[in-house]
């Protein structure tokens, strides 16, 4: 029945809505209103961004809008497969409901109801469009829409344990030697410490402290402190709470992506474990970036 409906309101979609010029403010984010076609509340607009991340705000919504992310790239086959958008409404988001529409489907993302929780949804690239559609109001003058995107891809290391990515499904296994040796290399954030304790926990992800002793590498300055005198750095980083955060004190090689400004463990074996992998691998050539571990 629900894919029934989807299908019926999509032809209505298709047969009620006029298609009318497409536009955006940029490769990245897009900023619109629906006053543009207040009085053709039947109007879609097609909006095609092409950035790993950005945002949309659409401002008083009336008709709709279909929202086209593709990776800054060229568009071959092989770097759209495995790429997620990942989509994460504003607090202050509503107005309108997200689908994905893809061959003449439509299935619900979102609705509006739920925009104001700040929650993440994610879809495969090759899963179709975003489909945005205003709810009729009679008073549109305090709706906006507004979400923030990334595109992210579920074939890096560690990738298994961002749970978005993988609803319910999230493998707390470790990552392979090839794995480890590219995390340290290309992950958001890299090094060494030891985990202080859990702040928060809910159903789906537990909120740790981190102390670091060593910070190979760091993106949008997540850990705060260091210096030419003190080594040390502290930071908070989110794993998944089936995974469990470890104890004991013992350090570890800590990796991991930044989505929507916060840090998401990805692999992180024992220090003492990647340091006898690393110094094997640099010893046969094969380490695909140096890393300085003293």
């Amino acid at each position: 029945m629900t894919r029934l409906w989807a299908v019926l309101h999509w032809v209505t979609v298709v047969l009620g809505y006029r298609a009318v010029a497409q536009y955006s403010s940029d490769q990245c984010s897009w900023r619109g209103s629906g006053l543009s076609h207040e009085w053709h509340r039947r109007d879609v607009e097609q909006v095609y961004l092409r950035c790993s991340q950005g945002s949309l705000e659409w401002l008083y919504p009336t008709g709709a809008i279909i929202v086209n992310l593709r990776p800054n790239t060229e568009p071959t086959s092989a770097n759209l497969a495995g790429l997620h958008v990942c989509i994460k409404p504003r607090l202050h988001s509503q107005g309108s409901h997200l689908y994905l529409e893809h061959t003449g489907d439509l299935r619900l993302l979102m609705p509006e109801s739920e925009h104001h929780q700040g929650k993440i949804r994610c879809f495969s690239l090759t899963d179709g469009a975003l489909f945005v559609e205003a709810v009729p109001q009679a008073d549109i003058s305090r709706r906006i829409t507004a979400f923030q995107y990334e595109l992210v891809s579920s074939r890096g290391p560690g990738a298994h344990l961002y749970p978005h990515l993988h609803p319910g499904l999230v493998k707390c296994e470790p990552c392979s030697d090839e794995e480890v040796l590219m995390a340290v290399c290309t992950s958001d954030f890299a090094g060494g410490g030891t985990f202080q304790g859990v702040l928060s926990i809910t159903d789906e992800h537990s909120q740790a402290a981190l102390t670091l002793s060593r910070l190979f590498h760091q993106k949008n300055g997540l850990f705060a402190g260091g210096g030419a005198r003190v080594r040390r750095w502290t930071g908070r980083v989110n794993v998944p709470t089936k995974c469990g955060v470890p104890h004991g004190g013992d350090e570890y090689l800590l990796t991991g992506s930044v989505h929507f400004g916060e840090a998401w463990l990805g692999c992180a074996p024992r220090y003492k474990d990647f340091l006898r992998l690393y110094g094997t691998a640099h010893r046969a050539g094969t380490d695909p970036c140096h890393i300085d571990t003293n």
